[in-house]
Order: C-alpha cells, then structure tokens, then sequence
C-alpha cells in the first residue's frame, strides 16, 4: 500500500489557508451581467456571452400557418404573449427551425431577454444537388434569410439545415452532403464571421463529418435514461471539444399521457445537462404545428396547449431548468486541488487566478513548489493558497507531498501550465456521484489566439490526450486534468517518484486498473492546457516523453511489443490525433436499406505498414540504409541504399501531409494563401520531428530494438525440456500462476498465451528471440503430481526481417562479383544470428531459474 510513499517529515508549509467554502451554494447563481449588447463566443465546450457561460435551456417555435401571402411569423401580439410566458418559465432560447425569422421576432426576444436560434432549411434544397439541370441560386437565397438577422443582439446562432433524410444522404453520397453543408457554413462565415453556426443532424445520419461546424447539435428522441445517458456520451465524444447540443428532444402527450410527457422531460433534462451538453431545445413550445401546407393535429408535443394553455410538463421544465446544470444540494465533498509546479513563474497565475473563479462550494488550494529557481513561491505567496516548498525532487514526489497534506475526500490535479474552466470541479465531482470511477479525467483544449507556433503544436503529435475504452471509460487520462477518490489514491501508495518529468499519469492509471479499478471521463470537465510556445521547448519536451516511455516498459514490458511501443485497447482522442483516422478503413451501418436508427461510423482494420512508418524507429531504417549507401565504394550498388532511404523519408509524407491540409481550424483566421502554406508546413514540420525526439529519449534510457532481458540467465540449448516430480498437488492454473510471478522476479518481459496459443508463457531473452513455455501436468494416485515442461525457441518479427535483408545482402553482392560486401554483410548475418542464440539462450536460462525454485518448492 505505502509502496511508494517516502518516510521523510512534510516540508515547510509557508502559508495556510481554509477551504474555499460556500457550503449549499446555488451553482445557477451567475454574476448579473447586462448582456444584451455582447456577442456570444463559442469557447471549449461551452457558449460564452462576455464573461458569462450560457446554457441553452429553450424550446423550438413553430412552424405555424403563415399570412395571406405567405410571410410566417406575423402575429406581433401572439409571439410577445408567448415570449413573455417562455421567460416567466425560465426559458432562455428560442429555436425557429426551419426558416430565418422576421427581424420583428428578434427584436421581441431582445425585449424578454431571449435568444433566437435561427434555420437556414439546407435540407430543402439539397435535392438541386441530384436534379442539377435545375439550377437555384443557393447562396442569395441564404443571404436574403441572413440579411434579417445580421447583427441583431437577440442572435443566438444559425442552424444552417435540418435532418437531411437519410435515404438522400444515401443517394447522393456523404462526402458530397459533407461538402456541401460545408460550402454553406464557410459561406455563412463569410457574411457574418462572429457567428455561431451549427447543423442540426440526428441518429440516422450519425456517419456524417461534421467537425468543421462550431457546434455538433443532434435530434434525439429516447424515451428510456438507460438508452438516452449513453448515448450522449457517444455524442460527446463525436463533438470532441465543440459544444453538444440537444437540438430537440420531447414527448407526445397524446399518446403517452399529460404527465409522462412531464415525468419524461424532467429526467431527459436532468440526463442532458448531467451529461455535459451545452443545453437542450424542447420540440416544442405549443402543440400548434403547421407543415406540408397543413395543420398538424394527430400530434401534441408542446408544453402548451394550442390555447396556451400550460401542461403539466411546462412545471416540470421550469422545476428542471431551475436546477440545472447543477442540482441544488448541500452534499458537495471537500476537493483537493494540488498545483505542482516547477520554475512556472510566467503560467501560474493565470492558473490560480482561474482556481479563484471555480463555482464550487468547497475546495482547498494547495501548490507544491518543486524547486523552483525564478520566484515562483513569491508569486504563489499573493494567493489564497497553501504552498509547500520541497527541493527538486520531480513530479511523483511532489504530487505526492500535496496528496500527503490535503484534506479532501477527492483530489483534483492540474498542471501549473493550465487554467480550469469554471465548473471544472462541478463537473468532475457529479461525475464522481454517478458512477462508481476511482478516477476522472476531462479533457484538455489549448487556449486561443495564443500564437502562431503554440497553435501548430496544438495540431502536432505528442499532446497529452485521453485514450478511451468506451464513450465513458478511460484507459488512460492526461496528468493535467485528472482527479481521484483520496481513499483509492492512497490504496495503491500515491505515485511512483521513478517519474519524474512525465509517465506518472500513465503508471497511475494502469496501477489502478491492475487492482480491478475503473478510470471515468467527464466530456466537459475541461481545462484550458497550454501547448509549447517554440519548436525548442516542443522538441525537449517530446524528447522527455521518449525517456518516460523508456521507464514505462521496463516496468510494464507486458505491455509493450518487440519493437519496445504500447498498444492501447482504447481510442485516442485529441486535436493533434484526428489524422490517424486515415489510417483505418472504415465501414457505414446503414441497416438493410438503411432502415437502421441509429447508423454510425465503425473502423473494420487500420494499415500497420503506415503506422509503422510513424514510429521513431522508422527513423534508424532510413539512417540504416543512407549508411549503407556510404559503402558504395565497396560494392557500387549499395549506393541504390540511398534512393531508398529516399523513399523512406517520402512514405510518412505521403501518411500525413493529406490530413493536415484539412485541418479546419487555423491560428489567427489564417486567409491568405501564404500564412496556411506557413502553418501546414510547421504542423508538417513537428509530425517530422517528433519521433525523432522521442526516438533520442528512448535510445538514451536503453529502450532500443537491441536491448535485452535477464542478462544474469544464461543456459545453452535449444528445445529444452524439464520435469519436475510433486507430492503436493495443485492445479496446473495454480503451478503456472506461481511460475509466472518468480519469472517475473526474475525477468519482468513474460507474456500469458493467448486463447488460440498452443503455450502457456513466454518469455523475451531480447527484442531478437526468446522462449514459449509449454506445461503438462500428469495425476498420479496420492495427491502425487508428474510436470512436463517444454522450452520452444521462438525468433521475433524483428529478428526475421533483418536475417532476410542481410541474408538478401550476402547473395546479391556475391552474384554481382562484390566479395568484400559480401564478407561485410555474411559478418552482419552471422552477428544477427548469434545475437538471436543469445536471446534465446537467456529467456531459456530464466525459464530453467524459475522451473528450479519450482522444484525446490514442491
């Protein structure tokens, strides 16, 4: 349990301070700000007007029968008699869904202080896209619906379409509706950049690409939590760090009953605003509905009658809205945050300052100062913190030191680089009441407007990201956002001090999932982590990730393969990860004829030869034949090695340059041609540069294609046999069970047989070969048991193709007439192939050391 906890005294604690403490807060108690006159802004996972995070908590109004001529929306006094009564019931947005308002409207809602979600009906003309003999001119069609808005205070955002049917998107095809949904938001952009704009999808249509848009919004109509919460948490993780919102949800009262429909909206809002989601839009406001040139009466979705009347679930959303995003309660835990930090003179107090704003009821603040050389303890000193000074001991240790002084029931961890967003501990802490995680992560987005490098690194590789099983349990979370029950972190020790710079978040998680814990992921949970500012700071800090992985295998090398790279279960989400998408090949769930409801995207295999060639030890194979190019003089083909290595440096170009140049976000708004070829090629230029960093980090902690195991262990033989005579019978499970653990005493690089294998343990000597241990157990009278052991050689993937190059080397140059190149590379075979005797010979002494004390123990 204390396994790694240190013995020594806590350091000097310069300054004290309580919990921030405002017991029963009421979370829905915002500053009373005058927002009229401001813009909203999309930030993170959420919509911000001025400083003021704003939920949507609306209803969708209309369709209803339009004039004599054919204008919608006419009934002044009818829309100020409902907009009155949509306030009075703690309604903040109304949702106009299929076509854009007369600005009248708007200015109705600016009164009552709502905003207005308006549609642009691209759905209604998609259809020009199949019938292209008749031309429409689109765009002056949507500037024309445009022109009522632009500008106005009560604009909320622009819905650009509605439910394109499935059968069409079949017909025509989904890159082509990708495209051209998309041809309509950057036109959309263009009239009115400061706009929020959205496309209103739903189930069916799941598949769709939509990352361009700033908002993902989804119809979704499920009358059962246990299939609606799930869900949403899909639909978070398809929205990435873009706002979720509910573009409809609802209940027809005709069928289902007046207070089902109520019972059904009280839990769905819960569920939606407990799920993360920026808000909600209930379909609809009144049962009066007109479409198709008809009045609709076989429905009753409203939360009023077509009188006006309210029902019962028009209480019921007023109870839920008031309560939400955050339940009123009392029971708030104590939270811990802990801020380690390490010379973060120039970024701690934009952290700290964004600790101050949280609407959390009770936290206590406590940084640990890790050594620092440039002032940050005098800094610190100006807040309401606890601040603990310790020599420079690295990350482990110091997290530790705040988990060893902290008092909460939980314990929040956030780099000093980061800033949290003001419901991050709300967020977590509900998070933590739902479920049964001993562990949460959220999500960490790089702030904007930062600079043109900080914002390429935010697109290259190596960011910390999330790895998820599901679309709500982790395999891995990021050390920069993560918090953990105190009661678990302390069960397993805290963290181990091997880490010192970086690793410690993944040792963590897989120590906890080792003793059968789970790690949970809150989508909005977010903090706001900044990227490296230059290529030199990025370069050294992917430099230290290679060392940290070097530290990781060598006490987890179950779960790394021969090349010395983990393979996660889980998906890796991230902005800097979204261009190994193409490197699987992906399939549509349509259903039979695309009758399925719910038809989503699923990946069916992924190309190892490109992801190979992302990895650092891609590197020495280039490096192997621009080396082997240089003995040309020795053999002139050789020099061929160097149009090879090439094409090698060509292939990984050829893997990335496509998905960056449709990365949709560019730093500054990026116009013109010569700023994004700037961006590409610096984005292009880490992709470059990174596995060679953590290439170096690696090779410099001895995690090589070369290194070994159990050096110590050495025993000459091939298939080698053992047996091994008891009177004390076991279970062979339980005798594999005990073999195991004393060859992991011995040599920590075993693996289990897998269900398709014909051995029960194996055993690397090296990254060239190894050992499969295969065991018999006979029953004999008396409880006597009679154990066959077998030792099979096995030679890795690594080791076959490097005996074929050499092997090819050696006959080439002697068919050619090059003797001397082919004594080198016969040299080179014959390297090769004792090195792989040698592994073998290892992995076999370890086995033969294990079998022994098996023996002994009888």
């Amino acid at each position: 349990m204390d396994k790694f906890k240190t013995e020594e005294k806590l350091p000097l604690i310069t300054k004290n301070s309580y919990p921030h403490q405002q017991i029963a807060i009421d979370h829905n108690q915002r500053k009373s700000t005058t927002i009229s006159n401001l813009k909203p802004r999309v930030a993170g996972k959420f919509i911000f007007i001025g400083e003021e995070k704003f939920y949507i908590k609306g209803v969708s109004y209309g369709a209803f029968r339009p004039d004599e001529i054919g204008n919608e929306y006419q009934d002044k006094k009818r829309i100020e008699k409902d907009f009155k009564q949509m306030c009075q019931n703690g309604i903040n947005t109304v949702r106009i869904p299929h076509t854009s308002p007369p600005r009248h409207l708007l200015d109705i809602a600016a009164k009552h202080g709502l905003k207005v979600m308006i549609g642009l009906s691209a759905e209604q003309y998609v259809g020009y896209l199949i019938d292209t003999d008749k031309k429409i001119d689109l765009f002056s069609i949507i500037r024309e619906k445009l022109e009522a808005c632009k500008n106005h205070s009560a604009l909320l955002c622009i819905s650009i379409g509605n439910e394109i049917p499935a059968s069409m998107v079949r017909w025509i095809g989904k890159r082509k509706v990708e495209k051209y949904l998309k041809s309509i938001y950057n036109f959309v952009k263009r009239e009115i950049p400061e706009s929020i704009v959205t496309y209103v999808n739903y189930p069916t249509t799941e598949y769709l690409d939509l990352s361009f848009l700033d908002i993902l919004s989804f119809n979704v109509y499920l009358e059962s939590k246990d299939k609606l919460e799930p869900y949403l948490y899909r639909l978070q993780n398809l929205a990435g760090n873009r706002p979720l919102l509910m573009g409809e949800i609802g209940l027809d009262s005709m069928r289902n009953g007046l207070y089902n429909q109520a019972e059904s909206l009280n839990w769905q809002i819960d569920t939606v605003f407990d799920s993360g989601c920026l808000g909600l839009i209930i379909f609809s406001w009144t049962d009066e509905w007109y479409r198709g040139e008809e009045e609709v009466s076989d429905w009753a979705f409203g939360l009023t009658t077509r009188e006006r009347e309210p029902k019962p679930s028009l209480i019921a959303v007023k109870d839920a809205f008031e309560r939400n995003p955050f339940q009123k309660t009392s029971n708030w835990p104590l939270v811990s945050v802990i801020v380690c930090v390490y010379n973060g003179y120039s970024t701690i107090r934009e952290c700290l300052m964004g600790i101050e704003k949280l609407n959390y009821p009770s936290y206590e603040v406590i940084v640990v100062d890790d050594g620092s050389t440039d002032n940050t303890h005098e800094l610190v000193s100006a807040f309401d913190v606890r601040l603990i000074r310790t020599s420079n001991n690295g990350l482990s240790h110091a997290r530790n030191l705040g988990l060893r002084s902290s008092k909460g029931e939980i314990i929040a961890y956030i780099d000093s680089d980061a800033y949290p967003d003001q419901d991050w501990l709300s967020y977590l802490v509900q998070e933590f009441k739902n479920s049964d995680f001993a562990a949460i992560g959220g999500p960490n987005v790089s702030p904007g407007n930062l600079g043109f490098k900080a914002s390429c690194v935010n697109y290259g590789p190596g960011s910390p990201t999330h790895v998820l099983y599901d679309d709500r349990t982790a395999e891995h979370i990021p050390g920069c956002n993560m918090a953990f029950k105190k009661s678990s972190l302390e069960k397993i020790g805290g963290f181990d001090p091997l880490f010192r710079i970086a690793g410690d978040d993944v040792d963590i998680c897989w120590r906890f999932q080792e003793i059968g814990e789970k790690i949970g992921f809150s989508p909005s949970a977010l903090v706001w982590h900044h990227r490296r500012k230059t290529i030199s700071s990025y370069w050294k800090q992917q430099y230290f990730y290679g060392k940290a992985e070097a530290f990781l295998e060598k006490k987890w090398p179950k779960k790394y393969n021969e090349f010395g790279h983990r393979t996660w279960q889980g998906k890796i989400y991230g902005d800097g990860m979204a261009f190994f998408d193409s490197l699987s090949h992906k399939r549509i769930y349509g259903g039979i004829w695309g009758t399925a409801p719910f038809q989503s995207v699923y990946e069916i295999a992924q190309n190892h030869m490109f992801s190979f060639c992302l990895m650092p030890e891609w590197y020495l194979l280039i490096a192997f034949c621009f080396t082997l190019s240089l003995f040309g003089f020795i053999w002139p083909s050789l020099f061929l090695f160097a149009i090879v290595g090439l094409i090698l440096c060509a292939i990984p170009m050829t893997v990335i340059i496509p998905p960056i140049l449709k990365i949709n976000t560019t730093p500054h708004d990026i116009g013109n041609r010569i700023k994004k070829f700037a961006f590409h090629s610096t984005v292009l230029f880490l992709f470059t540069i990174q596995p060679l960093a953590r290439l170096l980090g690696r090779i410099s902690s001895d995690l090589t294609p070369w290194r070994r195991y159990g050096a110590t262990y050495f025993s000459q033989g091939l298939n080698r046999k053992f047996s091994v005579w008891t009177e004390s019978w076991l279970s062979p499970e339980v005798r594999l069970e005990a073999l195991e653990k004393d060859l992991e005493e011995i040599n920590p690089s075993i693996m289990r047989g897998g269900d398709f294998d014909r051995w029960d343990i194996g055993v690397k000597g090296g990254a060239f070969g190894g050992i499969k241990l295969l065991m018999a157990s006979e029953d004999h009278p008396k409880g006597n048991q009679y154990l066959r052991y077998r030792l099979t050689p096995y030679v890795s993937k690594f080791s076959i193709y490097s005996l074929a190059v050499a092997f090819s080397l050696v006959v080439f140059s002697s068919l050619d007439g090059g003797l001397s190149a082919a004594i080198l590379f016969l040299s080179l075979l014959l390297i090769l192939v004792g090195r792989i005797y040698w592994d073998i010979c290892t992995a076999s002494g370890c086995c033969a050391a294990a079998i022994k004390k098996q023996k002994h123990a009888k």
